[in-house]
């Protein structure tokens, strides 16, 4: 049996949609996904219970899919059955992202689970190679789509983040701790005067069970926000949810959606 252990977004009910039986969804509390209902709500303080009520379900696998940030803990609200786990799980609170998230994952495996990433249970959601949007790029932009991708893989090794924006030669952003809608945000005004683009590529080394990038409709409207000229991601790496709906709002925006073949 499958169990998915659900952030927010529309991810989980796609992964959910796709299998022949529906599975076991569990979610961190304060991050609902959307479109299912929650069969065990958690708290990090209870990961322990969380792993008892999935093996007395009789699950065998799971599958981390949907957005978290990394919750407050209350020491106070550990119970017993996560107690013996909070050495480890200390441990990731202070890790980078693809630390914490090896972290969780060796807590699943140590219990027999089997972790699962989204694209396996799901094919369907990934992204199609090719440049999906009717505008293309120019020669500009592949200058400044490869400028991006190279900062991308220097800061790699530093578990920075998954995203940056290029345009006119520089790099006006790098994705951190706020995430792709944080950095998008707080863009300096100058860069609206340029034809930049918004780069998103999973990290070298990344697990791509879990964290893989993913796009859909509202990260078309928080581009054209913005005033980018466009999105690049990585095909077969990147989660695109609602696709028909994403590629309309790219050329309902004139933005290059750009698909591009993995390094």
């Amino acid at each position: 049996m499958l169990a998915l252990i659900a952030g927010s977004g529309g991810l989980p009910a796609a992964v959910a949609a796709a299998q022949d039986k529906a599975p076991v969804v569990c979610a961190l509390e304060g991050f609902t996904p959307e479109g299912l209902e929650v069969d065990l709500p958690f708290r990090l303080e209870r990961l322990g219970t969380l792993l008892e009520q999935l093996q007395d379900r009789g699950v065998t696998q799971v599958c981390f899919c949907g957005a978290v940030q990394r919750p407050a803990v209350d020491p106070a609200a550990i119970d017993a059955a996560t107690m013996p786990l909070v050495p480890v799980l200390m441990q990731a609170i202070a890790s980078g992202d693809d630390g914490a998230l090896r972290a969780v994952l060796g807590i699943f495996e140590e219990r027999g689970f089997t972790v699962r990433g989204a694209h396996e249970l799901a094919p369907g959601i990934l992204a199609p190679e090719g440049v999906l949007s009717a505008t293309w790029p120019d020669d500009a932009l592949c200058e400044d789509e490869k400028r991006g991708r190279e900062v991308l893989a220097a800061l790699a090794p530093l578990d920075v983040g998954q995203g940056c924006v290029a345009g006119a030669g520089q790099i006006w952003a790098v994705e951190t701790v706020g995430g792709t809608d944080h950095m998008l945000a707080t863009l300096p005004p100058a860069v609206r005067k340029t034809r930049a683009l918004l780069i998103k590529a999973p990290k070298t080394g990344q697990d791509l069970r879990v964290d893989m990038p993913a796009v859909g409709p509202d990260t078309i409207d928080a581009v054209v926000a913005a005033g980018l000229a466009g999105l690049v991601i990585v095909a077969g790496q990147t989660v695109m949810l609602a696709r028909d709906e994403t590629i309309r709002r790219a050329d309902e925006a004139g933005l290059v959606l750009w698909s591009r073949e993995p390094n």
